[in-house]
């Protein structure tokens, strides 16, 4: 009697569809539902919220902190 290896086997759920996932095209089942979910990043239907105008150094375009960090600081611009 000879053992035999267990092959790949799905494990979890299909965060598309909610079917088995397949190991080939893990988390997804097929790679039909991992098209999907890249049309969805690709379009913007997964967003993370946050300040609409937000740059990562937190200047806005002409080097100013931006309006919310001046008036969180109680600072005042010449043009308000």
């Amino acid at each position: 009697m000879g053992q035999s290896t267990p092959g790949p086997r799905a494990t979890g759920r299909c965060p598309v569809c909610g079917a088995p996932s397949d190991p080939a095209v893990r988390p997804f089942c097929t790679s039909r539902c991992a098209n999907v979910d890249l049309l969805r990043w690709l379009r913007g239907g997964y967003v993370i919220e946050g300040r609409e105008d937000a740059d990562e150094d937190g200047m806005d375009d002409v080097g100013e902190p931006m309006q919310a960090d001046r008036q969180a600081k109680g600072v005042r611009h010449e043009d308000e």
